[in-house]
């Protein structure tokens, strides 16, 4: 039963992507405590799910997979939301440009053996990203805090995929 555990968290993360896109589209502007709020169970279901796994001993497969898939699309979908109502400047679709990026080098790598372990720097910005939207979502428009915030998670977003890129290099190209 345990083992169960963190893959149905993952699935309820995932499940949750459409109910944040209904209650972020529906609302006045990109303004809306109840999509901060389901933005918010996602990105504290993240942190349990992936420490429930590790304590427990039970990561599987599909969650080395899913995981970070459901992070990457809900953080993408409110980025990308974000950007249309106007409450982040486009330059954030820099996250879902790089999510775009990783997603079409994953199966190449896999391919040739490389094994994706989550770094410290991709945790703590997908931390930082989860943090900014949700505050993005129920501040008031020109609050710069927030962007502060996600500009620091985008940039440790790129450190870490640079991290994997040369990992990458040095494990499945050598």
């Amino acid at each position: 039963m345990r083992s169960r555990i963190p893959n149905a968290l993952t699935i309820a993360r995932i499940v949750l992507i459409p109910v944040y896109v209904w209650l972020i589209t529906t609302c006045d502007g990109g303004r809306s405590w109840p999509a901060a709020i389901v933005f918010g169970v996602a990105g504290v279901t993240d942190q349990i799910d992936g420490y429930l796994a590790r304590r427990w001993h039970v990561e599987s497969a599909f969650g080395k997979i899913a995981d970070p898939l459901a992070d990457r699309l809900m953080i993408d979908a409110a980025v990308i939301l974000l950007v249309h109502a106007g409450r982040l400047p486009w330059l954030a679709l820099l996250i879902p440009a790089r999510d775009i990026v990783a997603l079409a080098g994953t199966p190449i790598l896999m391919g040739r053996g490389y094994e994706f372990k989550v770094n410290l720097l991709g945790k703590a910005a997908t931390w930082l990203l989860y943090a900014s939207l949700g505050f993005v979502m129920v501040t008031h428009d020109g609050a710069t805090w927030p962007l502060v915030i996600f500009w620091i998670g985008l940039g440790l977003a790129f450190v870490a995929l640079a991290e994997y890129v040369v990992k990458a290099k040095r494990e499945a190209f050598a």
